[in-house]
C-alpha cells in the first residue's frame, strides 16, 4: 500500500477491460500497524504497548496521527484529496483516543476484567490503519473519474453486535449490483475479535472470507515478491525461480515454517470452497504469479521450494521409563494443549521424544512442567530447513538431500517426512541454517536432474 501509484498502474488500472467487478482488500500502509500496536520484528512499543503498560499512549497516538497526515501529504501527487483524508483519519484517531481514555478509567476502577478491555483496545487500534488506506484508495480513484467505493468493515457506525461472517455478508450484500472499484478494509469487526483469533494475519483472513462470501472466481494476493523456489537473499536472485503452480498442501507446509503464501487459517475457506488462489508480485505485473489449487500435482517429481527458519528449538524429553510406559506422548501433548502451543515436528525413539517448537512459544512454565514429569528435559536452539513440493515421492531424492548436506559437513540432527511426502524437513545447527538452504537448493532445484 505504500507504493500505491505503482499498485494503481500495475494492478488496479492495468487492464482497461477489467477495471470494475473487482474487490480489493487493503492492509494498512507500511509500518502503521507497528506504530499502532507494536513492531512485529523488533517489538518496539506502539500505542497499544504504552496503553497496556500504563505509559504515554495519548502522546503515542498523536504521533501516529501525525504519521497519517504525512502519508496523506505524500499521496497528493496520486490525486488524493488531502484535506478530506486528514479530516477522516484525524476524526477517527481522536475518537479512538476517547475510547482509550474511557477504557483506562474502567481499568483504573478495578471493577472489570483487564483481559477483555485490553483486547478491545487492541482491536480498536488495529482497525484504524486499514480504514485509513481504504478511504484513501477509494478517494483517489473517484478523483480520477472512476466509480469507486470504500467498504469499512471496522463497524465504526454500527452499534449492533455481529460475527465477522455476519458483518461481511451485510456489508457486501449489494457489492455486485453496481459496477465499481471496491476497496474493503482488511480489518473486520466481529464478536469473536479478529485480532484475538488471528492476530496480525487478520487481513488475509478477511480477504479469504470476502472471497467465499461473494463466490469469487479467483482470489489474488499481491505481494512485493514472487513465491519463489527459495529466498533470493539467501540463494541469490539469479538462482531462484518463481513457482508457477502448486497446491494448498504445499501452501500449508510453507506456512508451518513461517514462509506464508497465505495465513494458514485463511487458506482453508478458499480450499474448501474450490476458489483458486493466485500469489502475484505487484511489481512484476506481466508474470502470472503462482496459482494454488486443491488438486494440482506437479507432472514431474521435483522440489518446488527450499525454505526454513532459525527461530526454533528442540525440546528434548528423555526418560528411561518411556520404553515400558503408555501415555508419555499424551502427557507432553497435554502440556502443550494447556498452553495453546503447536509443535512443528516430532521425533521419537524408545526413551526420547523430541519436539521442534517456535522460540516465541518456549515459555518457562512449559519447560518447568515437563521437567517435573520426566527425568531430563533439554532445550536446544536449532534451525530447520525444508525441501517441499507437490510431487517429491521419487526414489533417491532423500538420499541426494542428505548426501549434499553431508558433503557440506552439515550435521543432520533430525529428519521428518510423512508418508504423504510433501515436505522433507531437516533439523540442523543454527550456524548451518543459511548454508543448508544453499546446499539443498543447489542440489535439488538448480541441478539438471
Amino acid at each position: 500500500m505504500s507504493r500505491f501509484s505503482e499498485v494503481l498502474a500495475n494492478v488496479v488500472l492495468r487492464n482497461p477491460k477489467h477495471i470494475y467487478g473487482r474487490i480489493y482488500i487493503v492492509s494498512a500502509y507500511a509500518g502503521v500497524t507497528d506504530l499502532l500496536l507494536e513492531a512485529k520484528k523488533s517489538k518496539q512499543p506502539g500505542v497499544y504497548t504504552h496503553f497496556a503498560n500504563g505509559g504515554p499512549f495519548a502522546d503515542a497516538l498523536h504521533a501516529v496521527k501525525r504519521r497519517f497526515f504525512e502519508i496523506n501529504a505524500s499521496m497528493k501527487a496520486d490525486g488524493l484529496d488531502v484535506a478530506a483524508a486528514d479530516q477522516f483519519i484525524g476524526e477517527r484517531a481522536e475518537s479512538v483516543l476517547g475510547y482509550l481514555n474511557s477504557i483506562a478509567d474502567l481499568l483504573a476502577s478495578g471493577y472489570v476484567t483487564t483481559g477483555e478491555l485490553l483486547s478491545a483496545a487492541r482491536e480498536l487500534l488495529a482497525s484504524i490503519g486499514e480504514s485509513h488506506s481504504a478511504f484513501n484508495s477509494a478517494n483517489i480513484l473517484e478523483r480520477k473519474g472512476y466509480t469507486s467505493r470504500c467498504i469499512d468493515l471496522s463497524g465504526w457506525a454500527d452499534p449492533k453486535a455481529r460475527t465477522i461472517d455476519e458483518r461481511i455478508a451485510l456489508m457486501l450484500a449489494d457489492v455486485g449490483k453496481t459496477p465499481a472499484i471496491t476497496f474493503v478494509t482488511g480489518y473486520c469487526k466481529g464478536t469473536e475479535g479478529i485480532m484475538r483469533e488471528f492476530d496480525r494475519g487478520y487481513s488475509e483472513v478477511t480477504f479469504s472470507k470476502v472471497a467465499v462470501a461473494v463466490k469469487a472466481s479467483e482470489a489474488v494476493i499481491h505481494k512485493e515478491f514472487h513465491l519463489s523456489s527459495a529466498d533470493p537473499k539467501i540463494i541469490g536472485p539469479g538462482k531462484v525461480v518463481p513457482v508457477c503452480n502448486t497446491n494448498f498442501d504445499v501452501a500449508d507446509q510453507l506456512a508451518d515454517v513461517g514462509m506464508e503464501a497465505i495465513h494458514p487459517r485463511a487458506a482453508k475457506p478458499l480450499e474448501l470452497s474450490g476458489i483458486p488462489l493466485r500469489v502475484k508480485n505487484a511489481f512484476d505485473p506481466d508474470h502470472p504469479g503462482t496459482l494454488i489449487t486443491k488438486d494440482y500435482t506437479c507432472p514431474n517429481s521435483k522440489i518446488e521450494v527450499v525454505t526454513g527458519t532459525d527461530k526454533v528449538s528442540i525440546v528434548e524429553v528423555f526418560d528411561t521409563r518411556m520404553v515400558a510406559e503408555v501415555g508419555s506422548d499424551h502427557r507432553i501433548m497435554q502440556v502443550l494443549v494447556d498452553h495453546e502451543i503447536s509443535y512443528i515436528s516430532k521425533a521419537t525413539n524408545a526413551n526420547t521424544i523430541d519436539l521442534v517448537l517456535w522460540d516465541r512459544d518456549l515459555q518457562e512454565p512449559i519447560i518447568a512442567k515437563l521437567r517435573a514429569m520426566f527425568d531430563v528435559v533439554k532445550v536446544i536452539p536449532v534451525a530447520i530447513v525444508c525441501a517441499i513440493g507437490s510431487n517429491i515421492a521419487k526414489p533417491g531424492i532423500l538420499a541426494r538431500a542428505t548426501g549434499s548436506l553431508a558433503k557440506a559437513r552439515i550435521n543432520i540432527i533430525g529428519v521428518s517426512q510423512t508418508a504423504r511426502q510433501t515436505n522433507m524437513q531437516f533439523t540442523v545447527r543454527r550456524e548451518d541454517f543459511v548454508l543448508a538452504q544453499q546446499v539443498l537448493h543447489a542440489e535439488l532445484c538448480e541441478s539438471a536432474d
